[in-house]
């Protein structure tokens, strides 16, 4: 299979993988489930991501290469936080990751907490530290970059995500996320 027309498959299947997911939660995603719907191969889906757990993981890598994309796109020099918290936002509070979360959040055997914080967090924090070690090198930091950037993180998303994981808010709105990035932004820079 051409290297486009596998990206397109893969996207096909993980579309219908986060359908399966938000409407029937982990244990209700299959791998038969998932491939019925991308009209996919049983085979093909286990021979790509293993198993459903690598799956997860696969769409948690997916979910967060909207913010990785970005800074990758960029040179470090040129993100701003901003753009960064805004982008990091729309992830953290998309209904795929709410989804995933949930998932994670109700998997008795403790077993996608620590796959969704190495393929979630464990992809895109590091890429935040070296934001914040150039932030660091031009004099813009109050805090040392590691602080600062789990600072920022603390102050941009709050407890937003666990909130909509729980159904107990609606997701914010534009106005109080561009709030949000400004307050998070004016906590860690001089």
């Amino acid at each position: 299979m051409r290297p486009e027309n596998k990206a397109e498959r893969e996207a096909q299947i993980a579309e219908a993988a986060y359908a399966v997911l938000a409407e029937k939660g982990f244990a209700g995603l299959s791998m038969l489930a998932v491939a019925k719907r991308a009209k996919a191969s049983n085979e093909t889906l286990y021979r790509w991501y293993g198993d459903k757990t690598g799956l997860f993981r696969a769409l948690i890598l997916r979910n967060a290469a909207q913010v990785t994309d970005r800074l990758d796109a960029l040179p470090v020099a040129r993100v701003s936080l901003e753009d960064l918290g805004a982008a990091l936002l729309d992830m953290l509070l998309s209904e795929r990751a709410v989804a995933l979360n949930r998932a994670a959040a109700a998997d008795a055997s403790n077993t996608l907490g620590p796959v969704l914080a190495e393929a979630g967090r464990g992809t895109v924090f590091p890429r935040l530290q070296a934001v914040f070690q150039q932030l660091d090198a031009a004099g813009s930091l109050r805090l040392q970059p590691a602080e600062a950037a789990a600072l920022w993180v603390d102050l941009l998303v709050g407890d937003w995500q666990l909130r909509l994981v729980t159904a107990a808010m609606a997701a914010p709105d534009a106005a109080a996320r561009a709030a949000r990035v400004r307050r998070a932004a004016q906590g860690v820079l001089i």
